[in-house]
């Protein structure tokens, strides 16, 4: 069952965006979809060509004043697609994430649900179903979904109950979100690895950091490359 899956069309008070605004916008969602988090300022700025940070700066401003974003601050990527945002744009991409045509779903991915303590993440009896995508959809191509479970990444766009495409790998760099096991668990968070320890990074405050001592469980599952909204049926 989808915990997203009752959006309704935008009220027909939905601010009208200027068509800079809508470039910026999408581009918001698309950084979110792709990586997991929002892109910096200074992103933005290069991906649209602006002289400073500043210019993409007065943007945010004027898409958070119309309620479209909203605006964090003490963070580069503090930047929240409102729920309502978030509605809109899924509607118009559901279409893309599911697929009817087999001649267009040319990637198969499994989705794992609950994983059980000492197997292996992608074990048949974790794997609830199978989706297919269009390929294109990724940047970085995934090898599976994995349900979300909690909201200690949700400053990052990722909820409770979405699908989070994650590539295995064994070795992560600093500030890129992976998925970590730490004993019978299974989290999402940032990584970051000092010279003593590894920390895994919550994107949201009522959550604390998990610090992984020398000789502690711990092994790195993958990295999020993309962010599906649940609104697919379950």
């Amino acid at each position: 069952m989808s915990t997203l899956n009752d959006f309704a069309p935008p009220p027909s008070g939905t601010p009208k965006l200027t068509a800079r605004q809508q470039q910026i916008l999408e581009l918001i969602q698309a950084a979110i979809a792709r990586t997991g988090a929002p892109p910096t300022r200074a992103e933005i700025a290069t991906e649209l060509g602006f002289r400073s940070a500043n210019a993409a700066e007065e943007h945010l401003q004027a898409l958070a004043r119309k309620g479209v974003i909203e605006l964090v601050s003490g963070t580069s990527r503090g930047i929240r697609l409102r729920s309502d945002t978030l509605r809109s744009l899924n509607e118009s991409r559901t279409k893309q994430f599911s697929l009817p045509l087999q001649s267009l779903a040319q990637l198969a991915l499994p989705l794992v649900g609950r994983v059980a303590a000492g197997s292996p993440i992608l074990a048949q009896e974790h794997i609830e179903q199978t989706y297919y995508f269009e390929s294109s959809l990724f940047q970085r191509q995934p090898d599976y979904l994995l349900k979300v479970r909690g909201m200690s990444m949700r400053d990052v766009g990722i909820m409770d109950g979405d699908l989070l495409a994650v590539k295995q790998a064994k070795e992560a760099q600093n500030g890129q979100i992976v998925v970590a096991r730490l004993g019978d668990e299974v989290t999402v968070k940032r990584f970051r690895r000092t010279k003593d320890l590894i920390e895994l990074l919550p994107e949201n405050a009522d959550f604390k950091p998990i610090v992984v001592q020398p000789g502690e469980p711990f092994e790195l599952e993958g990295l999020a490359v993309g962010l599906i909204r649940n609104t697919l049926p379950m």
